[in-house]
Protein backbone atom coordinates (compact mmCIF):
# COMPACT_ATOMS: atom_id res chain seq x y z
CA UNK A 1 0.00 0.00 0.00
CA UNK A 2 2.83 2.62 0.99
CA UNK A 3 6.25 1.75 -0.57
CA UNK A 4 9.13 3.87 -0.48
CA UNK A 5 12.67 3.37 -1.95
CA UNK A 6 15.43 4.96 -0.42
CA UNK A 7 14.62 8.08 0.26
CA UNK A 8 16.81 11.14 0.91
CA UNK A 9 16.75 14.72 1.16
CA UNK A 10 19.34 17.14 1.42
CA UNK A 11 18.82 20.74 3.49
CA UNK A 12 22.15 22.42 2.30
CA UNK A 13 25.01 20.20 2.98
CA UNK A 14 22.99 18.23 5.83
CA UNK A 15 21.74 14.68 4.78
CA UNK A 16 18.34 14.72 7.15
CA UNK A 17 16.67 11.93 5.40
CA UNK A 18 19.38 8.88 4.05
CA UNK A 19 18.17 6.07 1.97
CA UNK A 20 15.26 5.47 3.69
CA UNK A 21 13.05 2.10 2.13
CA UNK A 22 9.65 1.41 3.99
CA UNK A 23 7.21 -0.69 3.12
CA UNK A 24 3.39 -0.43 4.41
CA UNK A 25 0.74 -3.33 4.01
CA UNK A 26 -3.00 -2.62 3.59
CA UNK A 27 -4.62 -2.27 6.39
CA UNK A 28 -1.69 -1.88 8.61
CA UNK A 29 -1.02 0.81 11.50
CA UNK A 30 3.08 1.79 10.85
CA UNK A 31 4.59 3.92 13.41
CA UNK A 32 8.00 5.70 12.59
CA UNK A 33 9.98 6.78 15.93
CA UNK A 34 12.78 9.10 16.24
CA UNK A 35 13.93 11.63 18.29
CA UNK A 36 13.87 14.86 17.45
CA UNK A 37 15.85 15.62 14.56
CA UNK A 38 15.73 12.22 13.23
CA UNK A 39 13.87 12.97 10.29
CA UNK A 40 10.74 12.11 10.59
CA UNK A 41 8.71 14.64 9.69
CA UNK A 42 10.69 15.08 6.75
CA UNK A 43 10.26 11.49 5.64
CA UNK A 44 6.29 11.95 6.18
CA UNK A 45 6.37 15.40 3.53
CA UNK A 46 8.41 13.20 1.33
CA UNK A 47 5.92 10.08 1.46
CA UNK A 48 2.72 12.89 1.05
CA UNK A 49 4.93 14.77 -1.35
CA UNK A 50 4.66 18.40 0.09
CA UNK A 51 7.80 18.07 -0.61
CA UNK A 52 10.15 16.11 -3.31
CA UNK A 53 12.62 14.02 -2.06
CA UNK A 54 16.45 13.91 -3.81
CA UNK A 55 16.89 9.95 -4.49
CA UNK A 56 14.07 7.54 -4.32
CA UNK A 57 10.69 6.88 -5.30
CA UNK A 58 7.55 6.65 -3.53
CA UNK A 59 4.60 4.71 -4.89
CA UNK A 60 1.27 4.75 -2.56
CA UNK A 61 -1.47 2.03 -3.46
CA UNK A 62 0.36 0.98 -6.46
CA UNK A 63 0.62 4.59 -8.47
CA UNK A 64 3.30 6.63 -8.46
CA UNK A 65 3.20 9.66 -6.14
CA UNK A 66 2.10 12.01 -8.82
CA UNK A 67 -0.97 10.10 -9.23
CA UNK A 68 -2.26 8.80 -6.31
CA UNK A 69 -2.86 12.46 -3.84
CA UNK A 70 -6.92 11.41 -3.85
CA UNK A 71 -5.48 7.94 -2.23
CA UNK A 72 -4.12 9.77 1.00
CA UNK A 73 -5.26 11.89 3.44
CA UNK A 74 -2.52 14.02 5.53
CA UNK A 75 -2.64 15.42 9.12
CA UNK A 76 -0.24 17.81 10.32
CA UNK A 77 1.96 17.78 13.14
CA UNK A 78 0.44 21.34 14.23
CA UNK A 79 -3.17 22.53 13.28
CA UNK A 80 -3.38 23.13 9.71
CA UNK A 81 -7.40 24.09 9.22
CA UNK A 82 -8.03 27.58 8.70
CA UNK A 83 -9.01 29.04 12.16
CA UNK A 84 -11.17 32.01 10.65
CA UNK A 85 -13.79 29.34 9.11
CA UNK A 86 -16.24 27.49 11.33
CA UNK A 87 -16.15 23.85 11.93
CA UNK A 88 -18.60 22.65 9.07
CA UNK A 89 -17.49 25.24 6.66
CA UNK A 90 -13.57 23.94 6.96
CA UNK A 91 -14.87 20.21 6.50
CA UNK A 92 -16.74 21.53 3.42
CA UNK A 93 -13.87 23.48 1.67
CA UNK A 94 -11.56 20.39 2.12
CA UNK A 95 -14.46 18.13 0.80
CA UNK A 96 -14.74 19.96 -2.45
CA UNK A 97 -11.11 19.87 -3.15
CA UNK A 98 -11.79 15.97 -4.40
CA UNK A 99 -15.44 17.21 -5.67
CA UNK A 100 -16.87 15.68 -2.85
CA UNK A 101 -20.22 17.30 -2.32
CA UNK A 102 -22.34 14.51 -0.43
CA UNK A 103 -23.35 16.33 3.03
CA UNK A 104 -24.18 12.74 4.78
CA UNK A 105 -20.10 11.76 4.33
CA UNK A 106 -19.92 15.17 6.40
CA UNK A 107 -22.75 15.14 8.87
CA UNK A 108 -21.01 11.13 9.57
CA UNK A 109 -17.92 12.83 9.99
CA UNK A 110 -18.75 15.39 12.28
CA UNK A 111 -20.89 12.91 14.30
CA UNK A 112 -18.41 10.23 14.53
CA UNK A 113 -15.80 12.64 15.87
CA UNK A 114 -18.22 13.91 17.96
CA UNK A 115 -17.81 17.61 16.37
CA UNK A 116 -21.47 18.20 15.34
CA UNK A 117 -22.04 20.18 18.68
CA UNK A 118 -19.24 22.72 17.89
CA UNK A 119 -20.35 22.63 13.71
CA UNK A 120 -20.61 26.98 13.53
CA UNK A 121 -17.51 27.32 15.88
CA UNK A 122 -14.83 29.27 14.49
CA UNK A 123 -12.07 26.66 14.60
CA UNK A 124 -9.49 28.92 15.77
CA UNK A 125 -11.77 28.45 19.39
CA UNK A 126 -11.60 25.16 19.49
CA UNK A 127 -10.09 22.96 22.20
CA UNK A 128 -6.34 21.08 21.31
CA UNK A 129 -8.26 17.82 20.92
CA UNK A 130 -11.21 19.32 19.15
CA UNK A 131 -8.73 20.90 16.76
CA UNK A 132 -6.94 17.18 16.20
CA UNK A 133 -10.44 15.88 15.64
CA UNK A 134 -11.13 18.31 13.33
CA UNK A 135 -8.42 17.67 11.24
CA UNK A 136 -8.97 14.39 11.04
CA UNK A 137 -12.21 14.79 9.92
CA UNK A 138 -10.95 17.22 7.15
CA UNK A 139 -8.21 14.36 6.08
CA UNK A 140 -10.90 11.49 6.07
CA UNK A 141 -13.62 13.90 3.84
CA UNK A 142 -12.38 12.28 0.65
CA UNK A 143 -12.55 8.74 2.27
CA UNK A 144 -9.07 7.76 1.19
CA UNK A 145 -7.11 4.68 1.32
CA UNK A 146 -4.66 5.79 3.50
CA UNK A 147 -3.58 8.17 6.14
CA UNK A 148 -0.38 10.25 7.15
CA UNK A 149 -0.30 11.49 10.68
CA UNK A 150 2.49 13.18 11.94
CA UNK A 151 2.57 13.41 15.62
CA UNK A 152 -1.15 12.97 15.70
CA UNK A 153 -1.43 13.55 19.75
CA UNK A 154 1.34 15.12 20.40
CA UNK A 155 0.27 17.65 23.46
CA UNK A 156 -2.97 16.25 23.93
CA UNK A 157 -4.12 15.19 26.98
CA UNK A 158 -4.40 11.08 27.85
CA UNK A 159 -8.37 10.59 27.36
CA UNK A 160 -8.85 12.17 24.00
CA UNK A 161 -5.19 10.28 22.94
CA UNK A 162 -6.71 7.06 23.94
CA UNK A 163 -10.21 7.98 21.75
CA UNK A 164 -8.16 8.81 18.76
CA UNK A 165 -6.18 5.47 19.00
CA UNK A 166 -9.36 3.66 19.25
CA UNK A 167 -10.37 5.53 15.95
CA UNK A 168 -6.74 4.49 14.52
CA UNK A 169 -8.11 0.91 15.01
CA UNK A 170 -11.62 1.13 13.59
CA UNK A 171 -10.02 2.84 10.74
CA UNK A 172 -7.57 0.18 10.32
CA UNK A 173 -10.11 -2.83 10.78
CA UNK A 174 -12.34 -0.74 7.96
CA UNK A 175 -9.52 -1.37 5.85
CA UNK A 176 -7.45 2.01 5.74
CA UNK A 177 -3.69 1.88 6.06
CA UNK A 178 -2.15 4.29 8.68
CA UNK A 179 1.45 5.89 8.85
CA UNK A 180 2.40 7.50 12.31
CA UNK A 181 4.82 9.30 13.74
CA UNK A 182 5.45 9.86 16.97
CA UNK A 183 7.94 9.61 20.24
CA UNK A 184 5.48 8.36 22.91
CA UNK A 185 6.30 4.71 23.43
CA UNK A 186 3.13 3.67 24.67
CA UNK A 187 1.83 4.53 21.06
CA UNK A 188 4.45 2.36 19.28
CA UNK A 189 3.44 -0.37 21.32
CA UNK A 190 0.05 -0.11 19.79
CA UNK A 191 1.45 -0.49 15.67
CA UNK A 192 1.48 -3.25 14.15
CA UNK A 193 4.74 -3.00 12.73
CA UNK A 194 7.34 -0.12 13.43
CA UNK A 195 10.45 1.15 12.20
CA UNK A 196 13.21 3.51 14.35
CA UNK A 197 14.83 6.44 12.69
CA UNK A 198 18.33 7.73 13.69
CA UNK A 199 19.72 10.49 11.92
CA UNK A 200 17.96 10.18 8.89
CA UNK A 201 18.44 6.43 9.01
CA UNK A 202 16.32 3.51 9.97
CA UNK A 203 18.17 1.46 12.74
CA UNK A 204 15.13 -1.05 13.40
CA UNK A 205 12.04 -2.54 11.66
CA UNK A 206 10.03 -5.35 12.18
CA UNK A 207 6.81 -5.79 15.02
CA UNK A 208 7.42 -4.34 18.62
CA UNK A 209 8.28 -7.66 19.75
CA UNK A 210 10.75 -8.66 17.02
CA UNK A 211 12.45 -5.06 17.43
CA UNK A 212 12.60 -5.99 21.01
CA UNK A 213 15.39 -8.57 20.19
CA UNK A 214 16.95 -5.74 17.93
CA UNK A 215 19.78 -5.60 20.32
CA UNK A 216 20.64 -9.09 19.49
CA UNK A 217 22.59 -10.55 22.55
CA UNK A 218 22.32 -7.21 24.94
CA UNK A 219 21.04 -8.08 28.36
CA UNK A 220 18.94 -6.01 30.37
CA UNK A 221 19.20 -6.19 34.41
CA UNK A 222 17.21 -4.12 36.53
CA UNK A 223 16.92 -3.04 40.64
CA UNK A 224 14.98 -1.10 42.97
CA UNK A 225 16.72 1.96 43.14
CA UNK A 226 16.25 5.21 44.12
CA UNK A 227 17.93 7.59 41.33
CA UNK A 228 21.54 8.28 42.49
CA UNK A 229 23.86 10.79 40.21
CA UNK A 230 26.69 9.30 41.59
CA UNK A 231 25.91 5.45 40.99
CA UNK A 232 25.04 6.17 37.34
CA UNK A 233 28.22 7.88 36.79
CA UNK A 234 29.90 4.47 37.96
CA UNK A 235 27.62 2.42 36.27
CA UNK A 236 28.19 4.33 32.81
CA UNK A 237 32.15 4.50 33.37
CA UNK A 238 31.90 0.54 33.37
CA UNK A 239 33.55 -1.26 29.59
CA UNK A 240 30.55 -2.73 28.36
CA UNK A 241 27.81 -0.70 29.43
CA UNK A 242 25.29 0.83 26.47
CA UNK A 243 22.50 2.11 28.61
CA UNK A 244 21.45 3.52 32.12
CA UNK A 245 18.31 4.32 32.34
CA UNK A 246 15.42 5.05 35.46
CA UNK A 247 12.15 4.72 35.60
CA UNK A 248 11.10 6.33 38.93
CA UNK A 249 12.18 3.81 41.89
CA UNK A 250 13.42 1.35 39.23
CA UNK A 251 16.95 1.21 37.45
CA UNK A 252 17.60 -0.21 34.26
CA UNK A 253 20.83 -0.91 32.70
CA UNK A 254 21.48 -2.75 29.10
CA UNK A 255 24.89 -4.25 28.69
CA UNK A 256 26.81 -5.99 26.35
CA UNK A 257 27.41 -10.15 27.10
CA UNK A 258 31.05 -8.96 28.28
CA UNK A 259 29.58 -7.56 31.56
CA UNK A 260 28.86 -10.10 35.02
CA UNK A 261 25.58 -9.76 36.76
CA UNK A 262 28.26 -10.08 39.33
CA UNK A 263 30.32 -7.07 38.45
CA UNK A 264 26.75 -5.42 38.22
CA UNK A 265 25.79 -5.73 41.80
CA UNK A 266 29.30 -4.86 42.86
CA UNK A 267 28.71 -1.65 41.68
CA UNK A 268 25.18 -1.45 43.68
CA UNK A 269 26.47 -3.10 46.43
CA UNK A 270 23.97 -4.38 49.30
CA UNK A 271 21.71 -2.11 48.41
CA UNK A 272 19.16 -3.69 45.94
CA UNK A 273 19.89 -7.20 44.18
CA UNK A 274 19.61 -7.58 40.44
CA UNK A 275 16.98 -8.97 38.04
CA UNK A 276 17.81 -10.06 34.19
CA UNK A 277 14.62 -8.72 32.77
CA UNK A 278 13.21 -8.38 28.95
CA UNK A 279 14.20 -5.34 27.19
CA UNK A 280 11.17 -3.14 26.66
CA UNK A 281 10.79 -0.64 23.27
CA UNK A 282 12.41 2.20 25.32
CA UNK A 283 15.40 0.47 26.03
CA UNK A 284 15.81 -0.69 22.27
CA UNK A 285 15.34 2.88 21.46
CA UNK A 286 17.61 5.01 23.21
CA UNK A 287 20.51 2.03 23.31
CA UNK A 288 19.66 1.82 19.30
CA UNK A 289 19.71 5.84 18.58
CA UNK A 290 22.88 6.26 21.11
CA UNK A 291 24.73 3.63 19.16
CA UNK A 292 23.80 5.44 16.01
CA UNK A 293 24.64 9.11 17.08
CA UNK A 294 27.98 7.51 17.92
CA UNK A 295 28.64 6.02 14.87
Amino acid sequence: MIDADHLSKFFGSHKAVDEVSLHVDSGQIFGLLGPNAAGKTTTIRMLCGIIECDEGQVRINGKPLNRSQADFGYVAQYFGQYEELTVLENLDFYARMYGVTDKARLTDLLERYELMPYRDRFAGNLSGGYKRRLALACALAHDPVVLFLDEPTAGIDPVTRKLLWDDFYRLSTEGKTLFVTTHYMEEAQRCHRLAFLSAGRVVAEGTPDSIRRAMGDARVYAAAVAYEPELHERLLAMPGMMLVNQFGDELRMVVETSVSQQALQDVLGGQSSLTEVEPNLEDVFIALTQQRQAA
